[in-house]
């Protein structure tokens, strides 16, 4: 019996922690080597809505998302874009319908996308500012 009060802890925890990082900025993170220092919410908009597939100085570019309905990527696009994640969903189908192929890559969780980028100098994504380590660099810090 001692063990059920203490997965009911385990569990608030971690809706806790998801709030939490919910609520907090998020920031737009590269490799730490990447020669990339800073770029544009419009930079950011054209390379997270696919308009163009590189940095500013013309190397690869490599957009890091959350899979499926995550609520830092909800957030993530509604600050960036200003859309509901269902109308930045509905932009890509009619873009893949058109035969036009999304140049992300798309990872389960924040740890993972994390690991992507740091073993990627060419990968972009975007995490809650608690979750930065020193293999990665800030871009942008996208404010609400």
């Amino acid at each position: 019996m001692a063990k059920f009060p203490q997965i009911i802890v385990i569990i608030m925890l971690t809706l806790l922690s998801v709030i939490v990082q919910a609520q907090e900025p998020l920031a737009v993170v590269v490799n730490k080597a990447n020669p990339v220092d800073e770029l544009s919410r419009s930079e950011l908009i054209d390379l997270f809505m696919g308009k163009y597939v590189a940095f500013p100085n013309d190397s690869k570019a490599i957009p890091v998302e959350l899979k499926g309905e995550h609520a830092i990527k909800v957030k993530f696009y509604k600050n960036l874009v200003g859309m509901p994640l269902s109308r930045v969903n509905a932009y890509w189908s009619r873009l893949r319908f058109t035969g036009r192929k999304r140049a992300a890559v798309f990872q389960s969780n924040e740890d993972d996308l994390i690991a992507f980028i740091i073993a990627n100098e060419q990968a972009i994504g975007y995490v809650p500012q608690s979750l930065i380590t020193d293999d990665l660099k800030v871009v942008y810090i996208l404010n609400e």
